[in-house]
């Protein structure tokens, strides 16, 4: 066993220890590669477990979702990130965990329920994988579908990331939606079509706000009541009174 594979007994296998502790690294090494405000973060249960269902445009999005989520995010990530020497175990210790794409990865769907089942935060990127023409794509359904069966709610979340790299690090911004629950929408096809498009509407207009945050720059309040958030850090608590916006 590697020493790095070693590591995690540092804290008795709690990887939301971890999570905060590397938050306290992670969050200021991200907004310097990607000055960046979140809004809606107070739209967040603080309990229970929930899909997180974002956008994906650029390769910061995964850290920058993360600083502004209040609880620890289990991401689903491609399998091939975890073959990268460190960077595999870094994301290993934060609970992220690998999918094979191509395929139906039963392991990968059974982890998922268990983190939402378990009362935990899954992010996913429901389109599978990153825009490439700088607006949102056609939503995969199988994430939704995994909400509805565990029938957990839906907070949809969409970056204005299209562009950034580290030789390009423009302002970026997250806005977070009000929860949806998908429970009236049924089960099979029928019912995973209906919470894409459910879902996918409330990104687009999400996707829409943010690009007017970074264009206005980074308002205290957006105009459909969300409101500015920097880094949260731990045992920060929500709140929707827009005098206490940081």
């Amino acid at each position: 066993m590697s020493f790095l594979a070693r590591v995690p007994a540092l804290w008795g296998g709690d990887d939301t220890k971890v999570w905060h502790a590397m938050r306290f690294f992670v969050a200021p090494a991200t907004l310097w590669l990607a000055p960046s405000y979140g809004y809606g973060v107070e739209r967040i249960p603080e309990t229970g477990g929930l899909l997180l269902a974002a956008n994906h445009f650029s390769g910061i999005d995964h850290p920058l979702i993360g600083v502004f989520v209040p609880r620890p995010v289990y991401f689903m990530a491609k399998a091939e990130l975890f073959e990268i020497p460190v960077f595999g175990e870094l994301l290993d210790w934060t609970g992220t965990f690998p999918v094979r794409r191509g395929e139906v990865d039963r392991d990968a769907l059974r982890t998922a329920r268990t983190v939402m089942r378990e009362g935990r935060i899954l992010a996913l990127h429901v389109e599978g994988t990153r825009q490439r023409l700088g607006y949102p794509g056609p939503l995969q359904l199988g994430g939704l579908s995994l909400a509805i069966l565990d029938d957990v709610p839906v907070v949809p979340c969409a970056v204005d990331t299209f562009r950034w790299s580290p030789t390009n690090r423009k302002r970026c911004a997250v806005v977070f939606g009000e929860p949806i629950s998908l429970a009236g929408v049924g089960r099979g096809r029928g019912g995973s079509e209906r919470a894409g498009e459910i879902v996918g509407a409330e990104i687009v207009r999400l996707w829409r706000l943010a690009i007017g945050a970074v264009r206005d720059g980074f308002p205290p309040v957006l105009p459909d009541g969300a409101l500015r958030a920097g880094p949260t850090p731990p045992g920060w608590r929500p709140t929707r009174d827009p005098a206490a916006v940081v």
